[in-house]
């Protein structure tokens, strides 16, 4: 059974939005189910600082054992940080998807379009169809 953090905001992409430390920002990752669907994470290829995405965009690859997949936005904003520590460990992915493992920091656009986003009880529905 995956986790499925009630504090979070998810897409049907199994991207996850956590409320960043300052306001309008957002700490993105995948979420725990989609770590376990790909399997063993061995490279995330992430944008830049200061590059800035529209929702649905794809701002990067993730590359697993057994598939490479897109990274799609989940909404609209310029990055703000990398986690460079998945170039050296990807598996930060698989080991805390929601912890270590983000992926990138976004000022978002408009701070209230994370309401417009699963929750988590009709992210758990969409997964456990």
């Amino acid at each position: 059974m995956s986790e499925i953090p009630q504090d979070l905001r998810y897409t049907e992409e199994h991207e996850y939005v956590k409320r960043g430390d300052a306001p309008g920002t957002v700490y993105i990752g995948i979420t725990d189910y989609a770590q376990g669907e790909l399997g063993d994470i061995v490279y995330i290829e992430l944008p830049s600082v200061g590059a800035s995405y529209g929702k649905h965009d794809v701002f990067g690859t993730i590359e697993a054992v057994k598939a490479v997949s897109e990274l799609f936005s989940p909404l609209a904003g310029e990055i703000v940080a990398v986690n460079d520590r998945l170039d050296k460990d990807p598996q930060l992915v698989n080991t805390a998807p929601y912890g270590d493992g983000w992926m990138i920091k976004m000022r978002l656009s408009n701070a209230a379009d994370v309401e417009t986003l699963l929750d988590a009880a009709a992210y758990s529905s969409f997964v456990n169809k």
